[in-house]
């Protein structure tokens, strides 16, 4: 046998320690025979400190070796796969059955030794139940806020986080129901702002243009209205007596008239004005006998006026006489001139107006070639006309315009174009006459020659 002294310089190792107590099993996990799928792992303990190994003894003639140390602890092997495994008891030999929990006490918490178990407390295996919490679940006590961490002598203290509290929203006070009375000792509704000194003025002058706006449209359409309706013939008539002083001369006597398909055949005729005598009486302006023959109607005043035609060949004067007479006068003397054909009786002829310095300065009493006279019985008014050649060649048979222009007239007058060129003239005039009181230009009946 050998005795300790042989073995004296050998490392001892430590017994296996005894497997600790089972815990009794939560009701929520679920044990192995349950999950018989999920395996079942231990607890390791920390291997504890090796003890320090003792001197060695002088290796003598009659020692013996010391074995060697076993580098891995031996196997255990396990049960043949035919025969079961025993049933692993809840507790300890020996320990007490675990009792129901104290009131006010939360129940233990069982040590399962599971996969599950190990996902659930693995701060506590990791960090230990100082920092996470105890065994039987209870949470670990945070430190409170006011503690200041412990720093080193000279570093910086780390800067405590930026808290920002979150805006609180303004709350908007509801206006009350129109109408509804406040209730006492609540707080008054804010004042609505009465409009300002320029707000209302702004709306007074604004209301004010309307108004003149809408005034002015209407009596534009009044005086449109009024001004659309056709005069009655006295006032054509009366206003028909200061035409000769309120209307432009270029009005009555247009500078230049167009007269389109008027000439013989349908030709078109064109006349520049190139005299306008200075309104005067009527003395000196008629031959005797014409003179004696317009005598009772009575003259205010006369206006006359020289034209060229487009060749220069022609010249015409135009004359307008405005009388003392009413209607009733001019209705006489027009039933006068249209009874006794004193229209077409060649002593009876108006004088030309013979301007010096225009084409017509040789246009005299022996160069008449047609006229016409026409006495109006809506205007206190006597129109006239007379054409002739404007190269001073004479006629020995004048002839009435309403004469010449009758289709088929084969006279030098009818041929040239000059009966046309009184008659259209004074039509113009006649009709710039009615215009001008008020009347429509178009021509009534009336004696003409």
């Amino acid at each position: 046998m050998s005795t300790d002294a042989e073995f004296a310089d050998t490392r001892h190792i430590p017994p296996i320690p005894p497997q600790p107590p089972r815990r009794p099993a939560a009701a929520a996990a679920p044990g192995p025979a349950e999950d018989p799928q999920t395996a079942v792992l231990r607890r390791m303990p920390p291997e504890p400190p090796m003890p320090p190994s003792p001197p060695a003894a002088p290796a003598g003639p009659g020692a013996h070796s010391a074995p060697p140390r076993p580098t891995a602890p031996p196997r255990v092997q396990p049960p043949a796969a035919s025969a079961p495994l025993p049933p692993r008891p809840d507790r300890a030999p020996g320990s007490p059955a675990p009792g129901p929990p104290a009131p006010g006490t939360a129940p233990p918490t069982a040590f399962r030794d599971t996969a599950a178990f190990h996902l659930a407390h693995s701060q506590d295996l990791w960090s230990g139940p100082g920092e996470r919490g105890t065994g039987s679940g209870t949470p670990r006590t945070r430190e409170p806020a006011s503690a200041t961490p412990s720093t080193a002598p000279g570093s910086v203290p780390p800067a405590p986080p930026a808290e920002r509290p979150a805006p609180v929203p303004w709350p908007r006070t509801p206006l009350p129901p129109h109408g509804a009375v406040p209730a006492p000792g609540a707080p008054a509704a804010p004042a609505r702002r009465r409009p300002g000194a320029r707000v209302l003025t702004a709306a007074a002058c604004l209301i004010l243009g309307i108004g003149l706006i809408g005034g002015a449209a209407a009596g534009s359409r009044l005086t449109e209205d009024a001004s659309g309706a056709a005069p009655t013939a006295e006032a054509v008539f009366a206003k028909g007596r200061d035409v000769w002083h309120d209307t432009p001369v270029d009005t009555l006597f247009p500078r230049v008239v167009d007269g389109l398909g008027v000439g013989p055949g349908g030709a078109d005729r064109t006349w520049t004005r190139i005299a306008v005598a200075p309104d005067s009486g009527c003395t000196g302006a008629y031959a005797p006998k014409l003179a004696a023959a317009l005598a009772p109607a009575g003259c205010v005043r006369l206006l006359r006026a020289t034209y060229v035609d487009a060749t220069h060949s022609a010249v015409i004067t135009v004359g307008a006489q405005t009388t003392k007479a009413d209607p009733a006068g001019m209705m006489a003397l027009n039933a006068r001139f249209s009874t006794k054909n004193l229209g077409i009786r060649t002593d009876l002829m108006p004088l030309p107006y013979a301007a010096k310095g225009t084409p017509a300065a040789d246009f005299g009493r022996a160069q008449r070639a047609s006229w016409t006279v026409r006495v109006l019985t809506d205007l206190p008014a006597v129109v006239y006309a007379v054409s002739g050649f404007a190269d001073g060649r004479t006629f020995t048979e004048p002839q009435p315009a309403e004469a010449a222009v009758r289709p088929g007239t084969t006279t030098a007058p009818a041929e040239s174009g000059l009966g046309h060129d009184a008659k259209d003239l004074a039509d113009r005039i006649e009709a710039d006459f009615r215009k001008a009181a008020g009347g429509s230009p178009a021509r009534t009946e009336e004696a003409s020659s």
